[in-house]
């Protein structure tokens, strides 16, 4: 839960980060705040004992080791003493959780019921974590409290937990929620933007959470949002946990109600704080029985594994996965064959590398210590590029890696080819240079005499004309003479060419009109007879023939048309 409306509180300085923006980060997260979305989608869709919490897990790790970016698990300890309160009145426990809210400091922290469903769906998370290489550091009381230090001692980059009261904790980067797939995102929030736009800081907060309610405190009641804002940032950042040491919430109830005088009620007990402040102007809080100073102190001073520790050493140490667990895991949990595993996982392993790779090179550049390729240290993890990609419109190419993955190829970012291994893409633009160089060396040479588009068509149209005719010559270079029935010949000189049309009394001269009619344009009616009695047509001479300018011989052309009054150009060939 955290603080009530927190995050509503919040919105401005919400930011919504491409996945990528977590590639070599280093990030703890609360396991309860991961494994409760995916319960409820679980039990939505199919029954627990189908595993898809866990499978969705599985996608959420496996997309972020593809990304370089180093997991801490973190899971809840005890319950604890301050909290008792608010964890029956969940379990709806009623006057029997009133009671102890008034004597939580008496009480010690309840450890919880590691037999139940949502504890046994933990204990799998981290089972299949370790398969991972996934440490898990087991909190002592709240998760999120133990990733806040982390975070606070910069020992992690940030924190995903949905619980807002992680910020009173003293985490200053938090991943509220991600999505993965195609435009996948983080939900971020940054402690930095939180002071700067909103003004609140971590005394703001907490005193938020005294007057709004928390899981350590159940607020003034009747206070809004708006006036639990406008409290705050009357008195300010730096003197707000002071007046509430001071003078408890009294000056809280002022506010919202002038006329009403005294005491301010929490957990139906009547309170009032005092303080005292040393020469550095820290509060010290003393040790009363009084409700504020303990909710002040758990979250200033929540119980945690000091960043110190040897618990939180090993937590930082980089595992190994381990294949063979994680198909035994994928063929118990989800009934895969132990390939469709290495499908999954095994190009993920190798990019997740060549991303370290590639910041190990950065990081020595950074340092004006340029390398060569062959002689760095680390084996790149590709062997070699084989084309070209563009996958949802981003470059990319597809890659062999290096045998000991165990996946031949896969496809990876241009960018990030580019940041590890540049070598590569010179040797891959290198080769690919030669093998044109080569192609074009190894094409067949034309034939100095190469025949134009037209005279082939020409060549073409003279071979159609020959089978229509039925002719067994390929060629009409040859001009032929036929019968001595011919009564009058017409010869025309065109391209050089001087076919003859012969025309017999029986008005046989389909053939030789067609070839004429096509090399002049001029369309001829089929069969047709020419009466030679009738009176010969107005002739139009003209020198057409090479023989004939030789011979000082005009050549009349006949008028095929029908009578002499249809005289068309058509039907004159030119």
């Amino acid at each position: 839960m955290g603080v009530k409306n927190l995050w509503d509180v919040l919105e401005s300085c919400k930011k919504t980060l491409p996945l990528h923006y977590l590639q070599n980060k280093r990030v703890c997260v609360d396991l309860s705040c991961w494994m409760v979305p995916l319960q409820n989608v679980n039990k939505s869709q199919c029954p627990v004992t189908s595993k898809q919490y866990l499978m969705g897990l599985f996608h959420r790790i496996r997309a972020l080791i593809a990304l370089n970016c180093s997991l801490i698990f973190v899971t809840d300890g005890s319950i604890p003493a301050i909290k008792l309160a608010t964890y029956r009145r969940w379990l709806n426990l009623g006057i029997e959780a009133t009671q102890d809210g008034a004597n939580s400091q008496k009480l010690s922290s309840l450890r919880r019921n590691m037999g139940s469903e949502f504890s046994c769906m933990i204990k799998e998370a981290k089972y299949l974590g370790s398969a991972f290489g996934i440490p898990c550091l087991d909190g002592i009381e709240e998760a999120e409290a133990q990733c806040a230090l982390l975070n606070l001692e910069s020992l992690c980059d940030g924190c995903f937990s949905s619980d807002s009261d992680i910020f009173l904790f003293g985490a200053r980067t938090v991943y509220r929620d991600i999505c993965l797939g195609e435009g996948g995102h983080v939900v971020c929030y940054e402690m930095n933007d939180i002071e700067q736009k909103i003004g609140f800081g971590r005394s703001s907060l907490i005193s938020l959470a005294l007057l709004l309610g928390s899981d350590y405190s159940q607020g003034v009641r009747g206070l809004g949002l708006e006036s639990a804002c406008q409290i705050v940032k009357s008195v300010g950042d730096n003197h707000i946990l002071r007046k509430i040491v001071s003078e408890g919430l009294t000056f809280a109830r002022k506010k919202k109600n002038p006329k009403r005088q005294g005491q301010v009620k929490c957990n139906n007990t009547e309170t009032t704080l005092s303080s005292e402040v040393n020469m550095n102007g820290d509060i010290q809080i003393p040790q009363t029985d009084n409700q504020y100073s303990h909710v002040v102190e758990a979250y200033m001073n929540p119980k945690c594994h000091s960043a110190d520790s040897e618990v939180v050493h090993r937590s930082l140490v980089q595992r190994p996965f381990q294949r063979e667990q994680l198909q035994q895991i994928c063929a118990r949990f989800f009934e895969w064959p132990p390939e469709k595993t290495d499908e999954y996982l095994l190009p993920k392993i190798a990019e997740r590398d060549l991303r370290r790779f590639a910041h190990l090179r950065s990081t020595s550049s950074q340092l004006d210590v340029n390398i060569p390729l062959k002689e760095v240290p680390v084996k790149c993890p590709v062997s070699a590029i084989i084309k070209r990609r563009t996958v949802r419109g981003r470059e990319c190419f597809e890659v062999t890696w290096e045998e000991f993955y165990g996946v031949k190829s896969s496809v990876v970012s241009a960018d990030l080819v580019e940041s590890a291994c540049p070598e590569k893409i010179k040797e891959f633009d290198d080769r690919r240079a030669l093998e044109k160089k080569n192609q074009r060396k190894s094409r067949p040479k034309k034939s100095g005499k190469e025949c134009s588009v037209a005279e082939i068509d020409w060549k073409l149209q003279d071979l159609l004309l020959d089978i229509e005719l039925g002719s067994k010559s390929s060629s009409m270079a040859s001009r032929e003479i036929i019968s001595d029935k011919m009564t009058t010949a017409t010869e025309i000189n065109f391209m050089n060419r001087d076919p003859l049309v012969i025309l017999d009394s029986e008005g046989n001269a389909d053939s030789r009109a067609a070839t004429l009619c096509r090399e002049t344009g001029v369309t001829v009616t089929k069969h047709e007879v020419i009466d030679l009695s009738s009176p010969s047509p107005l002739v139009h001479s003209r020198n057409v023939s090479r023989c004939a300018q030789m011979n000082n011989q005009h050549i009349s052309i006949i008028d095929l048309s029908d009578s002499e009054t249809e005289k068309s150009p058509e039907h004159f060939c030119r």
